[in-house]
Formats: structure tokens, sequence, C-alpha cells
């Protein structure tokens, strides 16, 4: 591709919006370019890449049997509503006022609604079906470039089994291709346990890449043998324990105390772990008859922990939420603040403490009444029906159940998604097949997804230095950065078209810098910011020697090399390239 007649607007200057790096440098490198908050205009060099990305993510899917469809982006709301998800993604989806659709941001529904109708027999399964496609998701505050967009393109799968051993092979199948895809698309990732979220379902796992501009935190062991989203690790603490003290609790004043960190101050001291801390939930239950009712927990943990509400979710469902500041006197008799497990005004709410609290005495929380404490709390004497669970979050520094590893806590960016979905939108939406003794079950689903855009940005996020980007392997967007340092000496100019026509017919693909008016610097400052592995100079004075340079853009290494010994050398160098 000839310079003069691609279009790459490349610019000096970093953006004032652009904080994260790929951010920064897909705009500086001329591959992307924002229209509006969170949705963004792919220009010739950053769709060369992300088509390039989807070639290896269709052939990798591909692989494992998978099926290409293409759906439409809108949906009816009554699907939605059917599956359930209609609430639960509330204002994070986009809904039509001229008409009762949303764009969908996934496509379980749709898919779960075809094979409803055509899955029928055992003789059926299993199947994977797959798209890629564009996705809107009305995210509240898009950030970090096409980290987090309102619009984007997603690989998105699902796997359709007769039982629950057809979906681990599916599911295993779905991992093995995600691994192969991240590999060949240049990254350095991990995989971690994860939470479900409104997709739904029992097991999943994300696959992560480490980096600074990420939004996700994440515990690992430094060996990552381990490594898991914050929202579902687990990790040791020493349980708070008894001390067998016998003290009758009592009730004191305590005005204007709203947070641990303000009674810990009243109270004069500093370790938190017999603080309780309460924070009240509410869980919407759709009952049969297409009625809700309102669910109240009471979760406790340690003062100086907090609440995991992924953990919640996992016990109590999809319908969970916090409880609003308003509704908390009708339930506990109190304001945030004043809450705990003695006195609750609403005798039915369900009361779940963390598994450190287990047994717990000489505790200190809230009275349910304003401005009131009680002290000496025995969970064991002074709390009826109390209900223990991992329900805390687990933090940097803590240790592996069992083990003496420690966990460390880094920001990464989730890069892929598989979920074993299980029964969940089969029997909500009917999905049904006749086993071969002709009884009907629900069929077993997997979902499984990838965000294209953040594969490039993840993979700049890696690879950059103060230059630019640094591309490499297969979905660099070129595979030679060809400049002809002064296009207007004839002698130059037909020695480097020549070499672009060689270079072409070999397979190898060339950004050609062939621009007249542009001065050399300009020229060199651009090669290194678009990134190419390989950049071949040729110049008046070395070429008049019978000479050409190379330089690998990583490195930053430079040969003088007889202009007849470029292509050997670039055969040894075509790993640069993706080649095998």
């Amino acid at each position: 591709m000839r310079f003069s007649n691609y279009f790459i607007p490349t610019i000096k200057e970093v953006p004032n919006d652009a904080i994260v790096k790929s951010h920064i440098l897909m705009i500086r490198a001329g591959m992307i370019r924002q229209l509006t908050a969170g949705v963004y205009s792919y220009l010739p060099l950053g769709f060369r890449v992300f088509n390039k990305i989807i070639n290896i993510v269709r052939e990798e899917m591909n692989s494992i049997g998978g099926v290409e469809f293409q759906l439409p982006g809108l949906s009816p709301n009554e699907l939605w509503m059917e599956s359930g998800r209609y609430e639960i993604y509330g204002d994070d989806i986009f809904k039509l006022k001229n008409r009762e659709m949303v764009l969908a941001p996934t496509h379980e529904e749709i898919f779960t609604t075809i094979a409803k109708a055509n899955l029928n027999s055992y003789k059926s399964l299993p199947q994977i079906w797959y798209q890629i496609h564009t996705k809107f998701r009305n995210e509240a505050r898009p950030r970090a470039g096409v980290l987090r967009t309102r619009e984007f393109t997603m690989k998105d799968a699902y796997s359709f089994d007769k039982d629950w051993e057809g979906l681990d092979v599916s599911y295993e199948k779905h991992a093995h291709a995600y691994r192969n895809i991240f590999f060949r698309c240049g990254l350095k990732f991990f995989s971690v346990k994860a939470h479900s979220g409104a997709m739904g379902g029992k097991d999943s796992e994300e696959f992560m890449v480490e980096a600074e501009a990420g939004e996700d935190s994440v515990l690992l062991t430094e060996d990552r043998t381990y490594a898991s989203n914050i929202e579902v690790a687990v990790s040791y603490r020493e349980p708070v324990g008894r001390k067998n003290s016998n003290l009758s609790f009592e009730k004191f004043s305590t005005p204007n105390i709203k947070s641990i960190d303000e009674l810990a101050d009243f109270l004069k001291i500093t370790d938190k772990s017999r603080l309780a801390k309460s924070r009240v939930f509410v869980n919407v239950k759709t009952n049969e008859d297409g009625t809700k009712t309102n669910e109240y927990i009471l979760a406790l943990v340690c003062g100086d922990d907090e609440v995991n509400e992924s953990k919640l979710t996992v016990l109590f469902g999809l319908g969970l939420r916090p409880a609003h500041n308003e509704e908390l006197p009708e339930i506990t008799g109190a304001d945030a603040g004043s809450i705990g497990p003695i006195g609750i005004k609403n005798p039915n709410v369900k009361i779940i403490a963390d598994q450190t609290l287990k047994e717990a005495d000489e505790l200190v929380s809230g009275a349910n009444e304003n401005d009131f404490h009680i002290r000496n709390i025995d969970l064991t004497r002074d709390v009826n029906n109390i209900e223990y669970y991992d329900i805390r979050t687990a933090k940097d520094g803590e240790t592996i159940p069992g083990t003496d590893k420690k966990l460390r806590e880094a920001k990464a960016i989730e890069i892929g998604h598989i979920f074993k979905l299980g029964l969940h939108f089969s029997q909500k939406l009917g999905a049904y097949f006749l086993d071969k003794d002709g009884k009907e079950n629900p069929i077993v689903m997997g979902s499984y997804g990838i965000g294209v855009q953040r594969l490039a940005a993840s993979y700049i996020e890696q690879n950059n230095d103060e230059n630019g980007i640094i591309w490499e392997g297969e979905i660099s967007p070129f595979h030679i950065h060809l400049i002809c340092v002064n296009p207007k000496i004839e002698s130059t100019k037909i020695f480097s078209d020549k070499l672009y026509d060689e270079l072409g017919k070999k397979g190898y693909e060339i950004l050609y810098d062939d621009r007249e008016d542009i001065r050399p610097g300009f020229k060199f400052k651009d090669a290194d910011l678009i990134g190419l592995p390989v950049q071949v100079i040729v110049g008046e004075k070395n070429l008049n020697e019978g000479k050409i340079e190379f330089k690998l853009r990583r490195t930053g290494e430079r040969f003088l090399i007889p202009e007849n010994e470029l292509i050997v050398l670039l055969n040894n160098y075509k790993y640069l390239f993706g080649f095998k």
C-alpha cells in the first residue's frame, strides 16, 4: 500500500481527552477517531488490524466446529422480558422510543429462539453457533478509548448440548480456541475465575491481560497458578474468634457516627475486626403468577472488610440489589450508619454473616436506632437463624486458603469471557429437545464472548514505547514499512518502486512511504509511531554504495546491508510477521 494513496492521519499531539496508552496511540497513529462519547470511527489502518483479528477468531472458531451466523441488532422488548434481562440490564441497554425494541448488547435470547424452533431432537445436538457482529451497550461513562464503548464488535458464540457432560466438552473446546486466539494475537494473557453477572448460569472464566488501563481488579499469585477476578476471589483471613467474656450486650449513644472509621475513632480503637459492618440488600423475586416479592438480607462482615455483592448474587440470584437509603428505616428501623443484626424492625430480614465472624463475640454494631450502637454482641447467643458464608472481598497480601502463597492485586483488561449458562435461557425461553427415549429436556447452553477492538487495544497496551506502537506477529497491519527518503531523487524512487513490487510478490505486506513533500524526519517519526515490525529505508547516499538500511522496530537495531541481501535477512525475521 502506497502511503500517498492511503489514509493515515497521524498527529504529533496527545489528545486532551486521551489518558490510557492505547487510546493515545490509536488516535496519534491514525487508527481511530471519536465521533461522540463511546462511539468511534475505525480508519483504514485500524480497520486493517481489526480485520486481521477477526480472521484469526473466525479460523479458530471454525476449527472447533463453529458455524457462523449473522443475527439482527434489533430485538423485541418482549424477548428480553421473557428471559428476565430487560430489568437486569436496566439503563445499560439502548431502548427505542418509537418501537418496543432494543439494540442488543448480546444475543443469547435470539440464538435460543432459533434453537427452540429447530433443535428439537437429541440428533441435532451438539451445536456451536457464533457471529462476529456489532453490539450496543449504553455505558454511563465510556472511557479508555475502545476499551469501553457504546458500540463495538464482538464475537459471541453459543453452544447447545443435550447434557452437562456435553457442555463441559463445548466449554473446554472454547477455552482451547480462546487460548489459541490470544496467543496468535501476541498477547500475554491469563485466565481467572469469574462471576457470571447478568449472563446467568454457573461456571465462568475470564481471560485477562494485566495493564494499568484495566478496570477489572484481579488477585493472583506471582507464579499465576491461581488467578481470580476480585469479585469471586477466595482468600484466608484469621477468624475473629471468641473471647468468652460472657458480657451482656448493651446499647450506647453514638451521635453523628456514620461509618466504621468514625466508630473506631469514637471508641479509640485501631483493630476494626470486631466492629461488624452491616449492609442491607433487597432480592426481587418473581413469582409464578408474574408478581414480585421483596426478600430482605442483612450482610455482616468485619469492619475492615467489604461485603462482596457478586458473592451474594451467587447465593440469592440476579434480582439482588443494595437497598436504597430511603428504604432502610422501613426495613431496619434506622438510617445507614446505625444498622446491625439486633432489633431489626422487619422480623423477616435474613441475616448472613461472613464465615470469619462465625461464633464471634464482643462485637460492636448498629442498634437499628439512629445514633446508637450495641457493644458485646455474641452472634451465637444474641442472633437467631444467622447463616455463614464467604461474602467478603479478598484483599491484596492475603494468602490462598491452605497455602502460604500470597495474593497480589493487579489491574487487568478483560479480553474474553466464557460461561456455562446451563438451563437458564433454555428453560426461560422454552428451548427443549426430545431425548432418545422421547422425553423432553431443556437444552444445556454455554456462552462465549470476545471483544475485537479490546484485543487490539490490549496488544498496544502491552507493546509500546515512547515513540509509538510496536507491532509484531499476525495482527500487525503491515509487515514492512518501506521508506523512500526522497522520492524526488529519481534513482531512489525507481529502486524503491521496484523493491515495493518485489517484496509484494514474495507475500510481504508493505506500507510504502512514497510521499514527496514530507521531510525525512517526519517519515521516520511516523514509521516509529505506526510501529510496523521492520523498516527498510532507501536513501541516496547509501544506495550509491549499493546499500539500504534495515531497522527492527522493537529493539531499534539498525543494519546497513547490501541491497541484494534484503530477502535473506527478512527470511531470518519472518517470525516477526507471524509467518509459520
